[in-house]
């Protein structure tokens, strides 16, 4: 039988998932048997365990109930609803490891895959100081990026494109010696050969297609996935009947953005004005 290899370290959903399946293992129990103890289905406790589904405190309580462990997988799964990634997202960033096509819109702050690990800190630093994350939750977040950034570096390379939003340029973030690094990142970004990278001008106005940052994937498979999120959630879309227009919305995106070379072309004049 195939299993999923769990990877507790990835983060809080995951070690829950690892500990419930090593509990169950340990005392020689399927999905079935565990299902029948706690009133759960079989499904839905492999969701949890292939971090496919958050747990609930009333399933972490009916799982402590089962192996008797007394509150321990309550007060782990409080850990994992203190988690600074959105649900859906930790789902989204298992697709992106092996997409075929990302495809990128960002507003207010340069997209994750394309900020260096400086203006990165930053942005989580800024969420800690307005008390928005706790320090443990930042760097829950600069770890996950950086497993992101180290996940696109393979063979064959993912076909990348990024349409940023002009505020996400405009926005200084981290200082002139952070933006100065960042705006390299992004010229490079654009050099690459597995990439397009545009801009989106404030004059597109009413003619920009999102109000809201998206991620979508071409899997492997040809099959598309779809993330968007807001300050609060996020949401992991597979109907490819629900996907579909906004892979149409984001190549009217494309159309209406400035080409590579003059979005290039801004980012250097940007580049300039940093001291």
């Amino acid at each position: 039988m195939n299993r999923k290899k769990l990877n507790p370290d990835t983060s809080p959903r995951a070690a829950f998932g690892e500990r419930l399946r090593r509990l169950r293992d340990e005392r020689g129990w399927t999905q079935d048997d565990l299902a029948a103890r706690t009133g759960y289905s079989a499904t839905h406790i492999s969701a949890v365990e292939t971090d496919r589904r958050p747990p609930t405190p009333q399933f972490a309580a009916s799982a402590d109930r089962a192996f008797g462990t007394g509150d321990q997988l309550e007060r782990q799964g409080r850990a994992v609803r203190q988690t600074a990634v959105l649900e859906g997202f930790q789902e989204y960033v298992e697709h992106e490891v092996g997409a075929a096509e990302i495809r990128l819109f960002e507003l207010g702050i340069i997209p994750g895959l394309l900020q260096t690990p400086e203006y990165a800190a930053a942005i989580a630093g800024g969420a800690v100081s307005r008390g928005a994350i706790t320090g443990p939750q930042a760097e829950e977040r600069l770890a996950l990026l950086a497993r992101r950034h180290a996940s696109i570096q393979r063979t064959p390379a993912p076909l990348i494109f990024a349409v940023l939003d002009e505020s996400c340029i405009r926005r200084p973030v981290g200082g002139p010696r952070v933006m100065q690094a960042q705006f390299g990142r992004l010229l490079e970004f654009a050099e690459l050969p597995n990439t397009v990278f545009q801009i989106a001008p404030y004059d597109l106005g009413e003619r920009r297609a999102f109000d809201l940052p998206v991620n979508l994937l071409t899997l492997s498979s040809r099959a598309p996935v779809a993330y968007a999120e807001s300050a609060q959630q996020g949401r992991l879309e597979r109907e490819t009947r629900l996907v579909q227009p906004m892979l149409t919305a984001y190549h009217q995106l494309q159309a209406e953005a400035l080409s590579q070379a003059a979005s290039v072309a801004m980012i250097r004049e940007f580049r300039k004005g940093t001291p």
